[in-house]
């Protein structure tokens, strides 16, 4: 569900590129994909929750675009995030 401000702030500190650095694609991807795995255990326990799974499914389509963009502009950072965060592409 929604992060607690300590786990986005680590999440970001974690993943950013430089000190000041909060929105790069890098940072985005890793906060949703930290979004997307809470969710889906919400998804596993209650499976009639068609709200939260249209939403699971908005974070998942705007990760891949994200993704993408990071695979056409820097390849190397999209190759060592996608090994960092352990997902499939």
């Amino acid at each position: 569900m929604a992060l607690i401000a300590e786990q986005k702030t680590q999440l970001i500190t974690e993943y950013r590129c430089d000190d000041s650095d909060t929105g790069s694609p890098q940072v985005q991807i890793a906060l949703l994909t930290k979004r997307i795995s809470g969710l889906t255990d919400h998804l596993r326990t209650h499976k009639h929750d068609h709200a939260s799974r249209r939403g699971l499914l908005m974070m998942v389509s705007k990760r891949n675009r994200l993704l993408s963009y990071l695979s056409r502009k820097d390849r190397p950072g999209y190759q060592t995030l996608i090994g960092r965060l352990g997902l499939r592409k």
